[in-house]
């Protein structure tokens, strides 16, 4: 049995045992299409239909393999809520049974749009369960989108699961940091070196913080309000981890 028939079954016997009570015909041939795809990307280690398709086992010709996803992705019944998050429920079930670790970013995807997508960390791999594709040039989401993506996560999580939330300097917009707090999530964002911040009574640029830092060092500043806006309190820590040539 080659590997592509083996990875190929495996996939697609692990689906329709997954899959809450027995799917319907329609749904099961369904599902066999959505299994040469997950294989096929595997296989391929890639998401273009062309390199997809030749990893797929099934006899045809790879041009028919390319018409045939084709038509499943380009199918308006292939609904997420029908395909996707009955799994999703399952692999978060599982995960959040320790302290669940989801990471945003955001990716340029097809022809002129961007992808926000919320991953969740999961054996040193980051696998994406919530996103919002927008018409967009290369540039940064606006702190809505952030907002809703986060919800949209929020909206399959089991209930009293932990959550620690990981993002890039995009990703620091108080209105973001107080949906995170409001739906108990701890949360761990980059922000600029710029940004406003008061202390103790003393306001000051947070890279006053590094130019007071060695290499190999750490300042962790407790009970701090940030912005003009004076959000928080918050935690707010200044790294600068030995070889690297500047603090975080």
């Amino acid at each position: 049995m080659s590997d592509n028939l083996r990875r190929y079954r495996a996939i697609r016997d692990a689906l329709i045992q997954w899959y809450p009570g027995h799917p319907p015909g329609i749904v099961a041939r369904h599902l066999t299409t959505l299994a040469a795809l997950i294989s096929g990307i595997v296989g391929s280690q890639s998401t273009q239909l062309p390199s997809v398709a030749t990893k797929i086992p099934d006899g045809t010709k790879p041009e028919s393999r390319v018409k045939r996803l084709t038509r499943w992705l380009d199918n308006a019944r292939i609904l997420e809520e029908v395909y996707f998050l009955p799994y999703v429920d399952i692999l978060l079930a599982q995960l959040a049974l320790e302290t669940l670790v989801v990471v945003m970013d955001g990716s340029v995807v097809g022809r002129g749009c961007l992808a926000l997508m919320l991953h969740v960390v999961y054996k040193g791999r980051a696998l994406p369960l919530a996103w919002r594709v927008r018409q967009s040039p290369k540039g940064h989401c606006p702190e809505e989108l952030h907002i809703a993506v986060v919800e949209l996560m929020s909206s399959v999580l089991p209930e009293r699961a932990q959550v620690v939330f990981l993002g890039d300097g995009e990703f620091d917009g108080t209105a973001l940091q107080a949906t995170l707090s409001n739906m108990g999530w701890s949360y761990v964002c980059r922000t600029a070196m710029s940004t406003i911040a008061t202390w103790e009574g003393e306001t000051f640029r947070l890279d006053v913080l590094g130019a007071c830092l060695q290499p190999g060092r750490l300042i962790a500043l407790k009970e701090v309000s940030i912005t003009g806006d004076a959000y928080g309190p918050v935690m707010v820590l200044c790294c600068w981890a030995a070889g690297y040539q500047e603090p975080l």
